[in-house]
């Protein structure tokens, strides 16, 4: 047998985390709440055409992006068809919001309770979110020559409006029994898992496409999908290390003496994460998704509407689909400083530093200390912003050099995915390390 120093560092890892009885039952309940999720995904909605939504999904980019959300239910119109997608966007109202109204300001300022009560809040706001979503969902589902869903009465369709509510709730209070009694944050568990639950069929489109001679497009869609991983891991951990100096008295001998404790304060290159490349494509997708709803049916003649919806749509030919990619690359950037800008008003550093005492070496406490993050702040926020845009466009940059139609990369889903499994590992090596085990980070 070999030893336990012989052993790879992430095996050995992993058997330190299973020979744990408290970390090793929240693996195991992490596990049974993913795998209650993954059959709720599959609890369909009656009266579906299977074919007529699969050929939807084909045509429609915005019914992808919803199913990222939805933990794969949407792809089947299951219960779970809208998923979590409308507390997302609960969640980014209310901290858009949050600076700006002086209710919810008071709250965020009163610690743990504060933000309880805006949890709250934001589950409240899902409700009505929710319904209008899964309205919106069905009211698209039924349109076309062979709708998905076939003509529904008031009663049924409230009672179909009802059961989407309810299975995003269910999934949330899931991914709250996560969060609460597993490993990791459960909402971002359960987008990860129907990402990797969609990887089974990139493999069979990837061999069917193997053996329709495109064997060199497979080897570099890989090649740059690897790349893409470990570029999305290099910029999710940089950070700009701001030194700070904090004043404290100690008192000794009789006499009271001045004494300074040195620290880093770490500001993110990425520090917007994932929301302005989901902002960016709702944005360029929502124009598209409106005019479909007046654009002429196939076989007619086509009006403004069929224009509108070619020029937003990531599936149109050259030129004009150059449209919805450029426009996805600068609104990515533009919403990455957006979103960055919310994020550092909210936590005020500046203002924190100076109640706490600290200080930077060299910069004046209150306007210059200001002055000096938002500069900072400002240059590495650039190279977050083009990596984001870079990535937004990646599918569209593959795409056109592999000549592979039928296979997409998910750029926003490997940000997710990624993400999600750094921050899942980084909890679990903080709870071995307290137990004096290695982890899986040297």
């Amino acid at each position: 047998m070999r030893s336990r120093q012989a052993r790879p560092r992430l095996l050995q890892a992993m058997l330190d985390a299973f020979s744990l009885p408290d970390l090793r039952q929240k693996l195991l309940i992490t596990f049974i709440i993913l795998v209650i999720f993954r059959f709720v995904a599959h609890v369909p909605v009656t009266g579906v055409n299977v074919s007529a939504l699969r050929q939807m999904f084909q045509q429609n980019a915005l019914m992808g992006m919803l199913d990222l959300f939805s933990g794969g239910g949407l792809r089947n119109f299951s219960v779970a068809a809208i998923g979590i997608y409308p507390y997302i966007n609960a969640s980014i109202i209310l901290q858009l919001l949050t600076p700006v109204i002086p209710a919810l300001t008071r709250l965020a300022d009163e610690g743990e309770a504060g933000r309880n009560r805006i949890n709250i809040i934001t589950y409240w706001v899902t409700i009505p979110l929710a319904a209008l979503s899964g309205y919106g969902t069905l009211v698209l589902l039924q349109r076309g020559t062979t709708p998905v869903v076939g003509y529904t009465t008031i009663f049924q369709t409230v009672t179909i409006v009802i059961s989407l509510i309810a299975g995003t709730m269910f999934a949330l209070w899931l991914g709250n029994l996560i969060t609460d009694y597993g490993i990791g944050n459960g909402i971002s568990m359960l987008i990860a898992v129907n990402i990797i639950s969609g990887y089974p069929e990139l493999v069979g489109q990837g061999i069917l496409a193997g053996q329709q001679g495109q064997i060199f497009g497979i080897i570099f869609y890989v090649v740059v999908s690897l790349a893409t991983i470990v570029a999305i891991i290099v910029f999710t951990e940089a950070y700009r290390a701001i030194p700070v100096q904090y004043a404290k008295s100690v008192f000794k001998g009789g006499r009271m003496y001045r004494q300074s404790g040195g620290t880093r304060i770490p500001l993110r290159v990425d520090t917007a994460g994932m929301i302005p490349v989901i902002f960016a494509s709702s944005m360029v997708l929502f124009p598209g998704v409106i005019a479909s709803y007046f654009a002429n049916a196939a076989g007619e003649e086509p009006n403004l509407a069929n224009y509108i919806v070619k020029i937003f749509s990531p599936n149109t030919a050259l030129p004009l689909g150059l449209v919805y990619w450029v426009l996805l690359f600068l609104l990515t950037i533009g919403f990455s400083f957006f979103y960055t800008t919310v994020i550092m008003e909210q936590q005020d550093l500046p203002g924190t530093l100076q109640k706490q005492g600290g200080f930077i070496p060299g910069i004046r406490p209150g306007k210059h200390t200001s002055d000096y993050l938002n500069a900072v702040i400002y240059r590495i926020t650039w190279l977050g912003a083009f990596y984001l845009a870079i990535i937004a466009i990646l599918p569209f940059l593959v795409k056109q050099a592999t000549h592979i139609e039928f296979m997409q990369l998910s750029s926003m889903g490997l940000l997710i995915l990624v993400g999600v499994i750094l921050d899942t590992m980084k909890l679990v090596e903080s709870q071995l390390l307290m137990r004096r085990y290695e982890g899986f980070i040297k």
